[in-house]
């Protein structure tokens, strides 16, 4: 059945025993994981997690719905979280409903499927299912979004603060989260102790990139520079969240590919990049890097780069470190 967010958190806080799948779809990965991580609260900190993923579940269609039923081997809770699925995990899911039993909760993360496929349709049809779609919030949703995780913490954000964690996260919740998470303990907030948030206690805890860093290391990475990537990186500081930088370098890989289109077919590259409003003290380093690339490679490069995304968002902590390994290989293949 379709859920609403404030069903979908609710049953997620305290898992009905008649819903056996959360079918967490749509673009937005980040807020799936997001709500992945409240189940796995809710199940408490002892409980056995199950990874799937869809492949497997291609593979063995059986496996959800036997580790849906199974028993700890020591009587500690257990879930499932499946993750890159796809219109291949139906069958899996399909005999997941079937089953007769099946005490596991499961919450599958399907951020490529659509909303009118087979996989979707079967979770809307069915009430052992609650389906969600997660989009990327707009600009004044993702403030509305900042502003309400805030008072959740305890904090009252300002204007600029909120517009600031919003940008430095790309509109990513997640990266919010954790942001105002961190502004939170600084500044000794709570529920029933609220703070007011400003753009000083930000500057603080560092809870942003600077437009022009994050641009330093997508300009480096996609130009081969690694040595100005390396040092861009350090300023850039270890708590930084890569989310922002791996989607800004998505859109310089995605502008990169419509000029090295429009330069094949015979455009001037200066006609070509006034046209898609490059910023002039940017055009040398773009005509350079679109020289460097081949209208197959970047797209390669994107979809390397959404998925290391999905990496860093399963890595938590971690994270940063896949980021920027990646965006290292990234640079060194171009200055080759």
């Amino acid at each position: 059945m379709k859920a609403t967010e404030a069903r979908l958190t609710a049953a997620l806080d305290r898992p009905p025993a008649d819903i056996r799948l959360y079918l967490l779809h749509g673009p937005d990965e980040s807020t799936a994981m997001a709500y992945a991580a409240r189940l796995a609260r809710a199940m408490g900190q002892g409980a056995e997690r199950i990874d799937l993923d869809g492949a497997t579940l291609r593979g063995d269609p059986a496996r959800l719905a036997d580790e849906a039923a199974a028993i700890s081997l020591f009587g500690d809770a257990r879930h499932i979280r499946v993750t890159a699925a796809g219109e291949e995990s139906l069958d899996a899911v399909e005999a997941l409903l079937a089953a007769p039993s099946a005490g596991n909760p499961a919450v599958m993360i399907a951020p490529t499927v659509k909303a009118t496929g087979k996989l979707v349709k079967a979770a809307l049809e069915s009430d052992r299912v609650l389906a969600f779609a997660c989009y990327p919030p707009n600009a004044r949703d993702a403030g509305g979004l900042a502003a309400e995780m805030a008072r959740a913490e305890g904090l009252r954000l300002s204007p600029a603060a909120m517009q600031r964690i919003v940008r430095a996260a790309d509109g990513d919740r997640a990266v919010m989260q954790r942001e105002i998470e961190k502004l939170a303990l600084y500044l000794d907030a709570a529920p029933d102790r609220p703070a007011e948030a400003d753009e000083a206690a930000l500057e603080a805890i560092g809870a942003d990139i600077a437009e022009g860093e994050l641009g330093e290391v997508v300009l480096a990475a996609t130009g081969g520079e690694v040595a100005v990537l390396l040092e861009s990186l350090r300023r850039m500081g270890a708590d930084a969240s890569p989310i922002p930088i791996l989607r800004a370098l998505v859109r310089r890989l995605t502008m990169l590919a419509d000029l090295r289109i429009a330069i094949d077919g015979g455009e001037p590259a200066e006609q070509a990049m006034k046209r898609r409003g490059v910023f002039w003290k940017e055009q040398a380093a773009t005509a350079a890097a679109v020289r460097r690339w081949s209208v197959a490679d970047l797209a390669a490069a994107q979809a390397a780069a959404r998925r290391t995304e999905r990496e860093v968002i399963a890595a938590g902590g971690a994270g940063r470190v896949l980021a920027d390994a990646f965006l290292l290989r990234l640079a060194r293949r171009r200055g080759r």
